[in-house]
């Protein structure tokens, strides 16, 4: 078969089975997955050259590796030191361990046995970040741990694979073959180092000064592949290489665009990556063995699963938290094959065992998004507290001049400006996570839904002169302001609306003070823009200001017909012609006045 049509197949697989996967709310890696086993060798056979297309597709966790090295500055992984070291460096050594027992009580030689337990306390890093990224879970802190950990699995490879020759070598001179080889490494990491912060820049200044697009693009590439090419000669991991690559370019201001030409690539080679593990899983062997096959990778998960979740808790995660990192790298890597790989040719361990184990491993990673979602889905939502408490208990001693409904992005400034003028005030919140982080940088605010009378009578808000509404859901918006509105009726509303018909929804209701969430934010970069371009400041600041006049006329000219469709895209048309016609006459007004209009302005500058 020609390489066009494997392209071709591969696409195809790809695009079907990735959008039913998705569309079943299963991710978009085991879709790969299952396209890999379809067209694969013990599927429909269309492709039948595994190890080759691997190889290959490996590229796609090697441009992963070196992207999220660009998002990391140096600066940054220094203050990771610690989990990246501790809990890292924890996980890998237990794990080792662990498998290495297991490993020796089923009659493994020890140096087999070693080879298992460090293969088997890898992870996939590539499974674990895309994973985090479809959840958007990348920031939390157990996807910070989880980073953290295939990091130092990463850069653990050095060590590892000067140790795996000196299990395998034999006495005399040719034992000092392995350390030889770990000095060779590290002077390549030194190289590499010293040339990415020295000549990097300069070479990618050139080639971006030259304004070719697609040569930049090669260049970005080159610097990926010249770099794992460099790594992998002196039998160091690519990954590591291409991770270091991108953190000595972190800093660099030709960061962006780098990401921006690699990135298309690293989807693609990536998504063939997964096709590629799919396709290498032997399903003879598993028909053949199934319970074991199912049993030894299930096996493999609990005993990760229960090393990781108490590390998870002593990197501060709760029990949520804890879970999801257990779940998340309870499975083995990629890096378990190269490593059965080099026990298999160095006659360590048969090819029986290397086979059953890499079925194992390659189950295990079609497993975990599975259980991720599972745990994501079934299991969290089932373990979290059914009844939380209905709000927090307010101290009788408070006597409140205002109460604030939402203590997020809008309310915490609203507070912190009452605050500087010692105005009395209490905080509400609906978010008993955000209450606790609020309370850890020194803030107070209270847990309870702002809708509920209860709360807002503990509250004292029947003693308070304004109820300021800065909560950002709209439903939970306007119940609050009913129940203000109904019991509450002395009290003034100051409310934020998150756009024209949230603003509509509280007029009706009677809130005649509201502030459009983003509307003065806009309004003042409308401003700077005018400025930026040539308009005086105080021109600037009159156009902004009739614009926002005629805005707020125009919301009041469309609240009265709010509920005809067809008025209030006619009364939006014939706002933007009116708004443009006076400024037309400011422009006629200016000219005949001798003053220079703003259009003139414009002009001269340019």
């Amino acid at each position: 078969m020609s390489l066009l049509s494997e392209t071709a197949i591969f696409l195809a697989a790809a695009v079907v089975l990735v959008l039913i996967f998705k569309r079943l709310r299963l991710g978009a890696v085991l879709g790969y997955l299952s396209a890999g086993l379809i067209i694969g060798p013990w599927g429909l056979r269309f492709i039948t050259e595994v190890e080759s297309i691997l190889g290959f597709a490996e590229l796609g966790v090697v441009l992963l590796l070196f992207v999220i090295g660009l998002e990391l500055q140096p600066s940054r992984l220094w203050v990771l030191r610690k989990s990246v070291f501790g809990l890292g460096g924890l996980q890998v050594s237990i794990t080792t361990l662990a498998f290495a027992v297991i490993a020796l009580a089923f009659g493994s030689p020890w140096q087999a046995a070693l080879i298992i337990g460090v293969a088997l306390s890898m992870n996939s890093t590539a499974f674990v970040l895309q994973l985090l990224a479809e959840r958007k879970q990348l920031a939390s802190r157990h996807g910070r741990s989880a980073f953290a950990i295939s990091l130092f699995q990463d850069m653990s490879v050095i060590p590892m694979l000067a140790i795996i020759p000196l299990l395998v070598a034999g006495e005399g001179a040719h034992a000092i073959n392995p350390w030889l080889g770990a000095l060779k490494a590290a002077a390549v990491i030194a190289a590499v180092i010293v040339g990415g912060r020295y000549l990097l820049r300069p070479v990618l200044k050139a080639v971006a000064g030259s304004g070719i697009q697609e040569i930049f693009t090669a260049a970005a590439l080159l610097v990926v592949l010249g770099v794992a090419v460099l790594m992998e000669s002196v039998g160091l991991s690519m990954t590591l290489g291409a991770f270091l690559a991108g953190v000595l370019l972190a800093d660099s201001e030709y960061r962006h665009e780098i990401e921006a030409s690699i990135e298309p690539f690293k989807g693609l080679l990536l998504g063939l990556f997964f096709i590629a593990v799919g396709m290498s899983a032997n399903l003879g062997l598993f028909l053949s063995h199934p319970w074991q096959v199912v049993g030894a990778a299930l096996g493999l998960m609990v005993v990760k699963a229960a090393i990781l979740y108490p590390i998870g808790k002593l990197s501060g995660d709760g029990p949520e938290g804890s879970r999801s990192l257990a779940v998340l790298l309870c499975h083995a890597g990629e890096f378990a094959f190269v490593l059965f790989h080099v026990a298999l040719t160095s006659k360590v361990m048969t090819s029986e065992t290397v086979d059953f184990l890499i079925v194992t491993v390659t189950l295990s990673m079609a497993l975990t998004p599975l259980l991720f979602l599972l745990n994501e889905n079934v299991i969290t939502p089932r373990l979290r507290p059914k009844v939380e408490p209905r709000f927090d208990a307010i101290p009788d001693t408070e006597e409140p001049r205002v109460v604030i409904a939402g203590f997020g992005r809008v309310g915490q400034i609203v507070g912190r400006v009452l605050n500087a003028r010692r105005v009395p005030f209490t905080a509400l919140d609906i978010s008993a996570d955000h209450v606790d982080t609020v309370r850890r940088f020194g803030r107070q605010a209270y847990f309870g839904d702002a809708s509920k009378l209860e709360l807002l009578r503990a509250a004292k808000l029947d003693q308070a002169e304004i109820f300021v509404l800065a909560i950002d859901d709209v439903e939970a918006s306007i119940r609050s302001v009913e129940t203000v509105r109904k019991h509450f009726p002395h009290v003034k509303i100051i409310a934020r609306a998150r756009d024209r018909f949230h603003a509509h929804n509280l007029m009706e209701l009677g809130v005649k003070l509201i502030t459009r969430e983003t509307f003065l934010s806009s309004l003042s970069m409308a401003q700077e823009t005018l400025e930026g371009i040539g308009f005086s400041e105080v021109d600037a600041r009159d156009t902004v200001a009739r614009f926002r006049r005629h805005d707020e006329e125009v919301l009041l000219r469309q609240f009265a017909v709010r509920q005809d469709e067809a008025q209030l895209i006619q009364t939006s048309k014939d706002a933007i012609v009116e708004l443009a016609s006076l400024f037309e006459q400011d422009r006629d007004t200016g000219s005949a006045s001798g003053e220079p209009s703003p259009a003139d302005l414009a002009r001269s500058w340019r």
